[in-house]
């Protein structure tokens, strides 16, 4: 039986990445992004291209009732789900001090980043609760945070909250779903090439120049998809709650 997964903001950048790579690995693609099916056109062309099976849903993760629909859509063309990567997220739409940042702000990116996350999840865990196991698993859920989770920038605070808030529902789920036959999993990038990173392109450039990491250069959204990709395969039967720095080695302290 061919396995599902869904990817949220699939449309480009790391979630693109994932959805290609997991549709390599033998998946079918749920593919979720806010913008039509017509904007998303050639990205979707570009996976049925390399014969991935993929159903576009165009959904706001923050939406109650578009969280519902993702699972349904999924259920209705593929009948299960195997696998859920949460990667839809937004920055801030301006960075401000942590004395200025707006509550408006803070709203905004805590419920697109965080609170999406865990009722999304909500509801995918419930339908894999209620589907049959296959290989002694009812599914994966995979989240992608970021090395922001534990390091501080305090001219985005909401954006280290809201991944730091991700970071423990991968805790409380794990704990939670392990009974029930369901991995849980999480990713954390540091700094990607990709949309969002290419308004501070010049800063990074200098901090990897100037041997802030350990691996001297910018990551890419497929060196996070290889993460998630070994995450959900059979490799990881004995392994919850965990997480993966794709980082460059920035985590590493050195003196």
């Amino acid at each position: 039986m061919k396995k599902t997964a869904i990817v949220t903001g699939a449309s480009r950048g790391i979630g693109y990445a994932i959805a290609k790579q997991l549709g390599k690995d033998g998946f079918n693609i749920v593919m979720v992004a806010t913008g039509s099916k017509e904007k998303n056109i050639d990205a979707i062309k570009q996976l049925e291209e390399d014969n991935i099976n993929v159903h576009y849903v165009q959904a706001d993760v923050s939406c109650h009732d578009d969280r519902l629909k993702i699972v349904n859509e999924a259920i209705s063309r593929f009948n299960r789900i195997d696998v859920l990567v949460n990667n839809a997220g937004v920055a801030p739409l301006e960075r401000m001090d942590l004395l200025e940042m707006s509550e408006e702000s803070f709203d905004r990116v805590l419920n697109i980043n965080t609170k999406s996350n865990m009722f999304l999840t909500q509801a995918v865990s419930k339908q894999m609760i209620a589907q049959e196991a296959i290989e002694k698993r009812k599914g994966v859920i995979v989240n992608i945070s970021s090395c922001s989770s534990v390091v501080s920038s305090t001219s985005r605070g909401e954006y280290c909250v809201s991944k730091a808030g991700i970071s423990m529902l991968t805790t409380l789920y794990a704990d939670r779903l392990a009974s029930e036959g369901i991995l849980v999993h999480e990713v954390r990038p540091g700094v990607i090439a990709t949309d969002m990173t290419s308004k501070v392109q010049s800063k990074y450039d200098k901090l990897i120049e100037d041997g802030l990491f350990p691996i001297a250069r910018w990551g890419t959204p497929e060196d996070v998809a290889n993460a998630v990709s070994a995450l959900v395969s059979d490799k990881f039967m004995y392994t919850t709650g965990n997480y993966i720095d794709v980082d460059g080695g920035f985590h590493i302290k050195r003196l």
